[in-house]
């Protein structure tokens, strides 16, 4: 099983911040639509795909958005001012570069401050390169998003890029309709929207499918930097199987059934406790009388960056135990 470059690239690369999916939903559709049964696009914009099944339903949930930045404001001298689109932290905004989805870029910047540890997105702005509002103007309106600009990066063993929040749980729901497992389930694959500003994806499509049970595939954080914040994950370490987060308590069944898979399947796997964020996993186990639902974490260092870092070993024990999920 090896990792499939090209595709992640691809992923990463495709520009489409919450509320704008298109891009990215159609790259998707184009990779799966030969794998599957049926595929729906929701009103909300979730891809549903269906692989039919007389077993019960089983929903993977992967989202498809990434954080951004969206123009609120155009001053005079044309500077962009901006609100966020999803969790940013303005001290790591300094200095990036911004695409829009026509192409425009852009370098973020601040007011004058006296102190750092004050900054805040409201002394924030993005310069486009121009010298007055009427020149901005013809080139961005208010409304329009744009997304970090970095370039995809990999070696041996690691992918350093953009969006793999959640652009990683796609690939490897991708890669695991592409399998073409023989299963009894009654399998969903839901690519969903709208997971970075509320889970609201998930919320809608689960709804619609009523799933027995349900699994999301998403990043989580790492404690191997050094100083870093104190948590068992690491890099390099296998799949994460999620205990808790802020969203979600895992079902104690689906922690142990994971367990117990990856353990017969010798799928290198660790356990995750996230104390801060959640998943589409905790907007789908409250919905109408309750799902049993779990999370397969991919470890990653420097969430919400431009440059979130991943260990390729990680991916694909991620995506044996989403195969051997199936089989079972």
């Amino acid at each position: 099983m090896n990792f499939n470059s090209e595709l992640m690239k691809r992923l990463s690369e495709c520009i489409s911040p919450s509320g704008r999916e298109n891009n990215i939903r159609e790259i998707i559709n184009n990779e799966i639509k030969d794998y599957v049964d049926e595929i729906e696009i929701d009103a909300l914009g979730n891809l549903i795909a269906h692989k039919i099944g007389n077993g019960k339903k089983i929903m993977f949930a992967s989202h498809m958005d990434q954080i951004g930045m969206m123009v609120t404001y155009i001053d005079d001298k044309g500077f962009l001012r901006f609100s966020n689109v999803g969790g940013l932290d303005p001290h790591i905004l300094l200095g990036q570069r911004v695409i829009f989805s026509d192409g425009i870029e852009g370098v973020i910047s601040s007011e004058k401050i006296e102190n750092y540890s004050d900054l805040k997105l409201n002394k924030l702005y993005i310069d486009i390169g121009v010298l007055n509002k009427e020149e901005a103007e013809k080139k961005v309106n208010i409304g329009d998003i744009c997304v970090f600009k970095t370039e995809y990066y990999e070696n041996n063993n690691f992918i350093m890029c953009k969006a793999s929040d959640d652009r990683i749980g796609c690939y490897l729901l991708i890669e695991a309709i592409k399998q073409q497992v023989d299963s009894n389930y009654d399998i969903y694959y839901v690519f969903t929207v709208q997971e970075e500003v509320g889970l609201r994806g998930a919320k809608t499509s689960s709804y619609h499918i009523e799933p027995d049970l349900a699994i999301s595939i998403d990043v989580t954080s790492s404690g191997d930097t050094p100083k870093g914040v104190k948590m068992a994950v690491k890099l390099g370490s296998g799949t994460a199987i999620k205990v808790k987060d802020n969203s979600l308590i895992t079902h104690p069944e689906i922690k142990k059934m994971l367990s117990t898979i990856a353990e017969k399947n010798n799928i290198k796997y660790q356990y995750e406790i996230l104390e801060r964020g959640g998943t589409d996993s905790g907007a789908i186990h409250l919905n109408k009388s309750g799902v049993p639902s779990g999370v397969i974490s991919i470890p990653t260092r420097y969430i919400h960056t431009g440059n979130e870092l991943i260990n390729k070993e990680d991916v694909l024990e991620s995506l044996k135990l989403i195969i051997s999920i199936i089989k079972k």
